[in-house]
């Protein structure tokens, strides 16, 4: 049977990159997901090939950093499949630059998208997840906000600050059943990686042990696990996908 078989999953940021990778796979294992997005039509295109198989998959806007999105979300999910099981806080955006030209109004942004919406996500459902007395929360982290990336000082500590709403929400939520936990990926193949110079991504992928960049589907495989009953005494834990980069 499959792992997710009758279940339903909250995906945001979940129409490109990671995010879509996660929703394929979660679709796979037999769950219902609600894609979130902020670009509701440009999302809907990118999902048509999954939507036009017949897939359980619905296509919602979604400002992650608008508490009331969230608890529209939550509320379509459940209407629409009966149920909400999990969350899988994805949605991220970048705003780079060195802290002497980083507009402020940048730093909030990335703050905002990547941190505060996640932690609204996750208030959204957890008054559903306590009620049912079970859910799992998956927080897409960053090696980032591990090891720091200059010209990154935004989104490095929006990635930090989600291993902090980890393991504090996971302390929160462990007594009615809830489980929190968050991976934290490396250097992953996807458009805004590739995005860089050759160079500079040559020389990144150079410090990962295993000597390769990472695949989205490989993060995607972590996530699986994490909300999936294989994960069922995980609670709080941070795992990396990052090929042995920054241990």
């Amino acid at each position: 049977m499959a792992l997710l078989a009758g279940k339903t999953a909250i995906v945001t940021g979940g129409a490109q990159g990671i995010g879509f990778a996660i929703v394929k796979r979660l679709l796979d294992e037999g769950a219902n997901v609600v894609v979130a997005d902020i670009d509701e039509e440009k999302a809907t295109q990118a999902l048509r090939p999954l939507l036009e198989r017949g897939l359980p998959v619905l296509v919602q806007r979604c400002n992650v950093a608008a508490e009331a999105d969230h608890a529209a979300l939550v509320e379509t999910g459940v209407e629409r499949f009966g149920r909400i099981d999990a969350l899988v806080n994805n949605a991220g955006v970048t705003r780079d630059g060195y802290i002497s030209k980083l507009a402020e109004s940048d730093f909030d942004l990335v703050l905002d998208i990547n941190l505060k919406g996640a932690w609204l996500g996750t208030r959204a459902v957890a008054p559903l997840f306590r009620a049912q007395r079970g859910g799992a929360i998956v927080n897409v982290s960053s090696l980032s906000g591990k090891i720091g990336n200059p010209g990154q000082t935004n989104y490095s500590a929006a990635k930090a600050g989600l291993i902090g709403l980890t393991k504090a929400a996971a302390k929160e939520l462990g007594p009615s059943g809830v489980r929190v936990n968050a991976v934290q990926p490396g250097l992953i193949r996807s458009a805004m990686t590739l995005a860089m110079k050759p160079e500079i991504f040559a020389a990144k992928e150079a410090e990962v042990p295993m000597g390769r960049a990472g695949t989205p589907e490989e993060v995607a495989n972590a996530t699986l696990f994490l909300v999936s009953p294989l994960a069922s005494y995980i609670n709080g834990a941070v795992l990396e996908v990052s090929g042995g980069r920054g241990i």
